[in-house]
Formats: structure tokens, C-alpha cells, sequence
């Protein structure tokens, strides 16, 4: 398997949940409320699938290994705009959580916020994970031996194998314990 497929893999899930995203900001647009606890599943997947792990893998192991390679310009541009991508969405999601958390207190404003932010979310992730699968992906592939990519693809298995912990030890520190 070259080092590419399980981010692609990925990303057929990420685009699952866009679709519920999606579903959620049509039923805001016609009756005016949302579910905080569905904003809540969708926030804590886009933090710790999409972004933590995901785009973890993304930046912590394929694209440092692809920006240590002699990559055209235009590959190292759009490497650039995918990694100032990752902290969009991070940006858009904090908004998010923001904007939950007072609709949940009863700030009824906030619900135009949430909406903007999910139809931000539901907007930028296809685009996204097209520039990656379809344009950079294939290109960052041609720079990395079939060894490498190997390495890789061990390096994405322990990442996984320590997200869960991760994940649980941020909670518990999080509630203060």
C-alpha cells in the first residue's frame, strides 16, 4: 500500500460526517433550533479524527518526510496552503465549540454562528481533501521510495496505536484530575 492510502481512507469518513454536518444545517435552516449534543459529536470527530489524527499523520509524518524531498515550488505552495488549511479548520471548529456553548446557555444569537460555521466546515473539508487526494498526494507519491513509504505507513500504525490514550489522558486532565 503506498503511504497516501490510509490518508484517502480517511478521508471517506471524514466526508461521512460532513454529510451529517450537512444534514444538521438543513435542519437548523428550517426550523431554527440545533441538537448541542450532535454539535458536540461532530466537534469531538472533527478534533480527534480529523484534526488530531488525522491531520496528525498529515503533518507530524508524510508531510515533514515530503518537505525534507526536493519538491517542485508549486508542490511546496500547496503544501503550504494545506497545512494553513489544518489550522483553518481548527480555527472554524474552536469558533464552533464557542458558539455551542452559548446556544446551549441560551443565547439564541449564537445559532447563526453555528450555522455559518458548520456550512464553513462542510464547504472547506471536500475542497480540502480534493487538493489532497487528487493534486498533492500524487505528487508528494513520485518523491518517495517504496521503503519510505513503508516507513511511513509503520510510523501512521503507532501514531493510531497511541491516539486512543492521548485522547483519555487530555479528558482526565481536562476535568481536572
Amino acid at each position: 500500500m503506498q503511504a497516501r492510502g490510509p490518508l484517502m481512507i480517511e478521508h471517506r469518513l471524514i466526508e461521512r460526517m460532513i454529510a451529517v454536518i450537512e444534514l444538521e444545517l438543513t435542519r437548523i435552516r428550517r426550523s431554527g433550533k440545533t441538537d448541542p449534543l450532535l454539535i458536540d459529536t461532530a466537534v469531538d470527530f472533527i478534533r480527534v479524527y480529523a484534526d488530531r489524527t488525522h491531520h496528525g499523520k498529515e503533518e507530524e509524518i508524510f508531510f515533514r518526510d515530503v518537505a525534507k524531498k526536493p519538491i517542485s515550488e508549486t508542490d511546496r505552495r500547496v503544501l503550504d496552503e494545506l497545512i494553513e488549511e489544518h489550522i483553518f479548520g481548527r480555527k472554524i471548529t474552536e469558533e464552533l465549540v464557542d458558539a455551542n456553548n452559548r446556544y446551549r446557555n441560551g443565547d439564541e444569537k449564537s445559532l447563526q454562528i453555528i450555522a455559518t460555521r458548520l456550512q464553513a466546515l462542510v464547504t472547506f473539508y471536500p475542497d480540502h481533501i480534493q487538493k489532497e487526494d487528487k493534486v498533492f498526494f500524487p505528487a508528494a507519491t513520485r518523491h518517495l521510495s517504496a521503503e519510505e513509504q513503508q516507513t511511513m505507513l509503520e510510523a501512521f500504525w503507532e501514531f493510531d496505536r497511541k491516539m486512543i490514550h492521548e485522547k483519555y489522558r487530555m479528558v482526565i486532565e481536562s476535568l481536572g484530575a
